[in-house]
């Protein structure tokens, strides 16, 4: 009996060896066969560290080497959950006033949070964001707060195992991220905002961490945003269970290549005049909107460009989207009379008219294909010249008339419109061109006078450059170079000529016609300067809406350059419903003046005019 029970003994023993080693055998089998690649994947990490090297996002600088948009590194400020313990609150009021984030939301963050795995493991999460882009200057207040974190009582007469809590808790529980993050500051705060956009942040997640890419949202920013953000680099490393590297294991080490500077054709100083009077217009006229323009004409290089209402970049998100808009290059309108350069100049490009032909204004009421034009001013017979001083609708008409609906339209294109100028910004529209077969009976008398098709403000501006230039399109210039962060040059853009519109000649007779215009009798003797001579046109173009033209509301512009005879600066103006006055020479004229005056003393421009001006056109230019 007594062996029977030692014989089933020992088969019990063995089969529960046997059971033991069926089970040791299964668990090797699934460690190092079904689970090898998630294992290997988890000891991979445990003891090789990859970090990412963000390269530095590249300037925007202004012609003259002035930062409009630099970049700083910052931290993330980051929590490990799991070392907090119960001191949430602690933490958290510590940490409120230099994060300046509520205290509530911290306390909220510092939580632990439990999660299953999907081997079954429960673990608590150890890193969690309390907030990016956080100064040096900040990070380095929070380490030493963290350091003197008050907990009531000594923690040096606590026992081993708690003294070391405590130590981690001040020391690990709070951290910057090892991952490299940069903030974007301009400096001029609002300064050519719609020229350099703003910026904007995407998530990257890189399975250990999520890092925060800075990409251009508009303007400069993202028309060169893969030039301006570099390339990133990274490390592959090997590490201790402490998660410290071991550097002899290092394995990969790229370092990222920066982003290239890139040197604007702004002039800061101009920009800031340019700015400035527009903001006294918006106050002093309240239209919906205003804007500047500055160009030289030989070269196509714009050196301000402003847009009122504007916004700071720093910050954009404290604004509508409309205020963010580039009017200059998003918005269309009909013309108006600053359309009338084009008929007329290529007429006295093709022989048609001469500066001195008379034409009948029909004092101020002319019919033609059903409909009634209109002069502001009733005007009988009078020369081409005049017609451009007085701004004659029906002049123009006349002119449009005798040179035909094929050349007129060809003559429209030509000088741009219908199509983008170039300029290096996203969002610019090509305005509207009929074709011919589309023109109404009464077409060729309207467009002449700015209205039946539309443009920006910045194809306008560039058509009464190519006059200043004689007779030649520039394609605008907004980019001079690239250059590394050493300032050596990478690339070098040149001026780019579009086309030839008019001859030199028709050019010269044009810009006779257009000083008429900025004399005492001219639609534009508020535009007048002191000490050169100005060349121009004004524009009042009524605003189409979708019952026909609305009453009260214009489009008032002004558009010349100086000195006429050698150009240097083409400046435009123009206001969206001024409310004080509506004439382009009453409410846009005085505004390029007084950036036209304060532009031509920074630029150290040579007055051209040699006579002293006479009382009534001192008058004329002076008044209000």
């Amino acid at each position: 009996m007594a062996q029977k029970i030692q014989f089933r003994r020992c088969l019990m023993l063995a089969l529960l060896l046997c059971l033991g080693f069926v089970g040791l055998g299964y668990r090797l089998v699934d460690l190092q066969v079904l689970r090898h690649e998630e294992l290997a994947a988890k000891a991979r990490w445990n003891h090789k560290l990859t970090s990412f090297r963000e390269p530095r996002r590249g300037d925007i600088l202004d012609a003259q080497g002035n930062p409009l948009a630099t970049s700083v590194f910052v931290k993330t400020i980051c929590a490990d959950p799991s070392l907090v313990g119960g001191w949430q609150r602690k933490i958290a009021q510590t940490l409120a006033p230099l994060l300046q984030v509520p205290e509530a939301e911290l306390e909220q963050r510092l939580q632990p949070r439990l999660r299953r795995e999907a081997s079954g493991t429960v673990t608590t999460n150890r890193y969690v964001v309390l907030k990016r882009k956080v100064s040096v200057e900040t990070w380095q207040q929070i380490q030493q707060a963290m350091a003197e974190l008050d907990f009531g009582f000594d923690i040096k007469q606590l026992p081993r195992a708690q003294r070391t809590f405590y130590y981690l808790l001040r020391r690990k529980a709070v951290f910057a991220d090892s991952v490299g993050d940069q903030l974007r500051i301009y400096p001029n705060k609002s300064l050519a905002a719609h020229v350099l956009g703003y910026v904007g942040t995407e998530e990257r997640d890189l399975g250990y961490t999520k890092l925060l890419d800075t990409v251009g949202r508009d303007g400069i920013e993202l028309a060169l945003n893969s030039k301006l953000r570099g390339v990133p680099g990274w490390r592959v490393t090997e590490t201790d269970s402490r998660r410290r590297e071991v550097v002899a294991l290092r394995g990969q080490d790229v370092t990222p290549r920066d982003g290239l500077n890139v040197v604007l054709t702004l002039d800061s100083v101009l920009q800031h005049h340019l700015e400035t009077a527009l903001a006294e217009a918006m106050q002093k006229h309240e239209p919906i909107s205003i804007t500047g323009i500055v160009v030289r004409p030989r070269s196509g290089e714009i050196l301000a460009m402003a847009t009122l209402p504007n916004f700071d970049p720093n910050c954009p998100g404290a604004v509508s989207a409309d205020a963010r808009r580039n009017r200059i290059i998003t918005d269309i309108m009909e013309p108006g009379s600053t359309f009338k350069i084009v008929v007329v100049s290529g007429a006295l490009n093709d022989g048609v008219v001469r500066l001195q032909d008379q034409f009948d204004c029909e004092n101020g009421r002319f019919a033609f294909a059903g409909r009634i034009l209109h002069d502001h001013h009733p005007y009988g017979v009078i020369p081409v010249e005049r017609i451009i001083a007085k701004s004659s609708n029906i002049g123009s008409a006349k002119i449009g008339i005798k040179l035909g609906e094929a050349r007129l339209h060809e003559y429209i294109r030509a000088f741009g419109f219908g199509e983008k100028t170039g300029l290096p910004l996203l969002g610019e529209v090509s305005g509207y061109v009929p074709p011919v077969k589309n023109w109404y009976k009464v077409s060729i008398a309207q467009i002449p006078m700015g209205h039946g098709l539309t443009a920006t403000r910045l194809q306008m501006a560039m058509a009464m450059a190519a006059i200043a230039n004689d007779g030649v399109l520039m394609r605008p210039m907004l980019v001079n170079r690239l250059e590394d962060r050493q300032g050596k040059l990478v690339a070098q853009y040149a001026p780019q000529a579009v086309r030839r519109v008019v001859s030199e000649a028709a050019a010269r007779e044009m810009i006779k016609a257009l000083r008429t215009v900025t004399l005492p009798d001219g639609t534009a003797a508020q535009a007048a300067l002191e000490y050169y001579d100005v060349a121009g046109k004004t524009g009042t173009a009524q605003k189409a809406g979708r019952g026909g033209y609305m009453p009260g509301k214009y489009f008032s512009s002004f558009i010349g350059f100086f000195p006429a005879d050698n150009p240097e600066l083409c400046i435009s103006i123009v206001l969206d419903e001024p409310q004080h006055g509506y004439y382009g020479g009453q409410v846009a004229a005085p505004v390029f003046r007084q950036f036209a005056e304060l532009a031509a003393n920074h630029l150290n421009i040579r007055p051209d005019k040699t006579e002293e001006p006479t009382p009534s056109a001192q008058m004329a230019a002076h008044r209000p």
